[in-house]
């Protein structure tokens, strides 16, 4: 299948994907796209400028580009990094890079960045509706976006996703780095009803991993001797606020 610059993998099980997903409420599928179309998303997110640092503080949201980062003293970065730190202990706290894709198709259409060309090609109805098979879904309206990189000390701490007016059914992480080793953190974990991790993903390249919302998980720590940095592509699938879900 073909469409918006992208085609899915014609592996794609979409009965067997389906039942996975009704038994744990989570699913990767692996391979996602087809090898040149994810080779093309890789090479072009690692050779990116505009990353964007994205931390916050409780529900406020800061954004620093690279050349603010690098305009900050010594000092400065050891006070951001502790505060970072200090949040995470006991709250919810993340820190990684990111590339935003606006939601308007308008916005999209006139975009030439192969990510908004990616959640395009996500909100397009076929794809829409084979995701809707796989995610026991109904009236899915379209995919966010954003491109994400974690590098050596980035987290995101346990959430659930569900945040209202956002309709949000499933989340999303299409995996873009190859020979990622699960010691080098950057794991996506889903915690257990006891506190414990019920199951982890390590990165994968070309993996689409897709699950319901609410569902407790988190990202773990990327290693300072990790090989790279852990790119993927990610964001939630939507419905439109009249639908109702199976």
């Amino acid at each position: 299948m073909s469409t918006v610059g992208f085609a899915l993998h014609p592996s794609i099980d979409p009965e067997q994907l389906a039942a996975r997903f009704a038994r744990d409420r989570r699913v990767q599928i692996a391979p996602f796209l087809i090898e040149t179309d994810a080779e093309r998303l890789a090479a072009q997110l690692a050779i990116r400028a505009d990353w964007r640092r994205v931390l916050n503080s409780g529900t406020k949201v800061f954004e620093f580009a690279a050349s603010e980062l690098e305009a900050l003293s010594a000092a400065q970065v050891k006070r951001l990094d502790d505060a970072v730190h200090a949040a995470a202990r006991d709250g919810f706290q993340y820190r990684y890079d990111s590339i935003r894709v606006p939601d308007s198709v308008a916005e999209r259409v006139a975009s030439d960045d192969p990510v908004a060309a990616f959640a395009a090609f996500l909100s397009d109805r076929p794809v829409l509706t084979l995701l809707e098979k796989i995610a026991g879904a109904n009236g899915l309206g379209f995919a966010d976006a954003q491109a994400t990189r974690y590098g050596a000390g980035d987290f995101l701490t346990a959430h659930d996703d569900d945040v209202p007016g956002k309709h949000r059914h499933a989340a999303y992480v299409l995996g873009l780095t190859r020979g990622w080793r699960a010691e080098w953190g950057g794991l996506l974990l889903f915690h257990g009803g006891t506190g414990g991790v019920a199951e982890g993903y390590v990165p994968a390249f070309n993996t689409l991993s897709l699950f319901a919302v609410p569902q407790p998980h988190s990202v773990s720590l990327v290693a300072p001797f990790a090989g790279g940095p852990r790119l993927s592509i990610t964001g939630w699938l939507r419905r439109r606020p009249d639908s109702s879900t199976s």
